[in-house]
């Protein structure tokens, strides 16, 4: 069987080709090694793999002596919630994310309802190379059933706007859940605020009716059924709902930068202060946190890293712009229903729609590309783009990133995929697609 990739951001996989319940188990195991004696929570996305991946992690935590408080199905930020909420010592996530259905992974969180960072993933990933010591039949624990998922979550995303413009209002939403975990909480929340919703891909079942992640290719579909419903808004989550993009009133695809962009934007309206975002994502949070008179962080991409900076600077806000904004008054956990909510409160206490609302934001042209070439190659990938590149500031804070007054390029190697990203912005479409073009140049030749 081939390996999954394992990361200090957790275990993905294939099911059947390089993850197995026994390769989850053990990936557990080591996480269990790392933890205090309690309960753990373990949740899982829609994927259809979920359940039988869910067993033998339950199987093992309970030979490990850790009872288990089973969510089912649950999203990733309602995960770090429930571990706070129920004094757990840990917590386990099924999920691959935006990967397609063939895929499946796990995503570890601490007590304090963090996703792991990389002191902590690092310790997992050496505790897979001892054997397990597992427990005798005295040992074994137990496992529960959660009842109620949502209601602290739903609690604390309503605690961070202001309900009534909201409800008088009564946007016509749609929420384009794909199957995945996102309508268990998103039907309560666009319920809550007065919405006239409708929900596609309702059934948390993994079947999805389009390519997981949530780009302009993948939701034309949603983008067109949308119109046919006259929505003030389209939200679109990842199957883990962890990440939002957005189409706007006209059928429009908004996109997953500008989610945070919108997020920050009303926070910082409300509590100025300094932000955190990572290195691949959009300036606009730079300019609109300048706007404010705070200061805009860069960390390395991912979102215990993220967390990692926002601790260490005390931010108000902080998130990736793969449509994944972090508010420290809900979780440490990026969030697409913290989005969701503070998007239509933007829209509601300033009477503009989407689109008037887009208008107004810092205009960039951000393009990404990926490539599938040999990690080892990425030293001399390095010095070439170095060399191509020379007249700009060079920071090793994730990958490489090359910066100049008016545009930026990353390059970095993904945490979850075998592929290499580059990122670039520019003030214009065609500056980053020339940059983004001659950074494909310089990779593909080195």
């Amino acid at each position: 069987m081939k390996k999954p990739i394992i990361s200090v951001s957790g275990l993905r996989g294939v099911i059947g080709e390089s993850l197995s319940p026994i390769g989850a188990m053990e990936y557990v195991a080591a996480f269990a090694s790392t933890l205090p004696d309690g309960p753990v929570v373990v949740t899982r996305d829609g994927r259809s793999s979920g359940p039988m991946l869910a067993d033998g992690i339950r199987a093992a935590l309970n030979a490990l002596g850790h009872d288990v408080h089973y969510g089912d199905v649950a999203a990733t930020p309602t995960t770090g919630v429930l571990v706070r909420s129920l004094k757990a010592v840990g917590g386990v996530q099924i999920s691959a994310s935006h990967n397609p259905p063939e895929y499946n992974g796990l995503k570890l969180f601490g007590a304090d309802g963090r996703v792991v960072g990389a002191v902590t993933g690092k310790s997992v990933m050496d505790a897979m190379q001892q054997e397990t010591k597992w427990g005798g039949y005295q040992d074994i624990a137990d496992h529960y059933a959660v009842e109620d998922t949502t209601s602290e979550h739903l609690k604390l995303v309503l605690d961070t706007i202001e309900v009534a413009p909201i409800r008088e209002r009564n946007y016509r939403v749609v929420l384009d859940s794909n199957h995945g975990a996102g309508s268990v909480l998103g039907r309560r929340l666009l319920t809550e605020l007065n919405t006239e919703w409708t929900v596609l891909g309702d059934t948390p079942d993994g079947q999805f009716e389009h390519t997981p992640e949530p780009t302009a290719d993948n939701l034309q579909g949603v983008a067109e059924r949308a119109k046919s419903l006259k929505a003030d808004v389209v939200f679109c989550q990842d199957p883990d709902a962890d990440r939002l993009a957005i189409i706007d009133e006209h059928g429009h695809y908004v996109g997953e930068e500008y989610t945070l962009a919108l997020t920050l934007k009303r926070r910082l309206m409300q509590q100025p202060g300094d932000c955190v975002i990572n290195c691949a994502t959009s300036r606009m949070s730079i300019d609109i946190a300048e706007s404010f008179g705070g200061n805009c962080h860069l960390s390395a991409v991912g979102e215990a890293n993220v967390c990692d900076v926002m601790h260490q600077v005390n931010a108000v806000y902080g998130g990736e712009g793969n449509g994944g904004p972090i508010d420290p008054k809900v979780g440490y956990v990026r969030d697409s229903f913290v989005a969701m909510a503070q998007v239509l409160e933007l829209m509601a206490i300033t009477g503009k729609s989407i689109s008037e609302l887009i208008e107004e934001l810092p205009r960039y042209s951000i393009q990404k590309a990926k490539f599938t070439i040999d990690r080892e190659k990425l030293p001399q990938v390095y010095e070439a783009l170095q060399a191509r590149f020379s007249d700009a500031q060079v920071s090793d804070l994730d990958g490489m990133r090359f910066d100049w007054n008016d545009r930026w390029l990353l390059v970095r190697p993904s945490n979850t995929e075998p592929i290499v990203r580059a990122i670039c912005e520019a003030g214009t479409v065609e500056a980053s697609n020339e940059l983004v073009q001659i950074a494909e140049e310089v990779i593909s030749n080195a």
